[in-house]
């Protein structure tokens, strides 16, 4: 009786956060006309421009590896992170009047903007590395378990920030402001263009602090195998993520009292 209980609760928060996500298409891209295409065409389009741009700038390999692929194994998942930072801020400002409903909650706004994020950003992904398979400008990858791995653990990064950084916002004007100039700063700790083998080795814990890079890290050494000499810790990106989702739960359920709901 009680697992049929729980089972029903998941199962009407399941279709909260699917309802969310069908306002926010609406919201954001109208209801006619193919405009919520753009949750997917927007990604595309930066992820296919940086990778023309940087595969026309640079050599065709770095490091014994094809530019084109290092770009979008880099850019793809810093490209949801960023997204999915971008709709955390002040995201209750736009949804506090939904929670009068109190099937709905702070944390059913941001599962569902970041749900949306993710898939767009992957389905872009998939599109622009699938065209460039097919062109010969990369090969396919070599360990898909890795390769998901990466994408899972990044993932749970993007929606770990998300709730840390849609609280913090609503509370502080100051962190609202600076928040795009930190995503900007914190793209070269990212990991996108650049390997942790390709550093002097006294730095690279710096890099390996971020869960970002770990995450990158493990999505090439699935894509092109043991030539990319990666370096990741899968039980790091395991504590480090759930720690961060905890610090985001916590703070996403206690920032109801600064919302204003009108």
């Amino acid at each position: 009786m009680k697992s049929q209980s729980l089972l029903s609760l998941f199962s009407l928060q399941c279709r909260v956060i699917g309802a969310l996500m069908m306002r926010e298409l609406h919201t954001r891209f109208g209801r006619h006309g193919l405009g919520f295409l753009w949750i997917i065409g927007e990604p595309i389009l930066f992820c296919a421009g940086v990778a023309i741009v940087w595969s026309l700038i640079r050599p065709a390999h770095e490091h014994g590896l094809p530019t084109t692929a290092i770009v979008i194994t880099g850019y793809v998942p810093l490209t949801m992170w960023r997204h999915c930072i971008g709709r955390a801020v002040l995201a209750f400002e736009a949804n506090g009047s939904l929670l009068f409903h109190k099937q709905v909650t702070p944390l059913d706004i941001i599962l569902a903007r970041v749900a949306l994020e993710v898939v767009g950003t992957l389905s872009a992904g998939l599109l622009v590395g699938g065209t460039a398979i097919l062109l010969g400008l990369m090969n396919p990858p070599r360990d898909y378990g890795l390769l998901y791995a990466g994408i899972f653990f990044q993932i749970l990064f993007s929606l770990a920030t998300a709730l840390i950084v849609a609280p913090l916002t609503q509370r502080s004007e100051i962190f609202e402001k600076s928040i795009s100039v930190l995503s900007y700063l914190s793209i070269p700790l990212s990991g996108a263009f650049i390997m942790v083998d390709w550093i002097p080795p006294h730095y690279r814990w710096i890099l390996l602090l971020s869960p970002s890079v770990d995450s990158i890290e493990m999505i090439r050494a699935g894509q092109f195998g043991h030539n990319a000499h990666a370096h990741f810790d899968v039980i790091y990106s395991i504590w480090v993520n759930f720690m961060l989702i905890l610090i985001g739960i916590s703070l996403t359920l206690r920032v109801k009292k600064f919302i204003n709901i009108v």
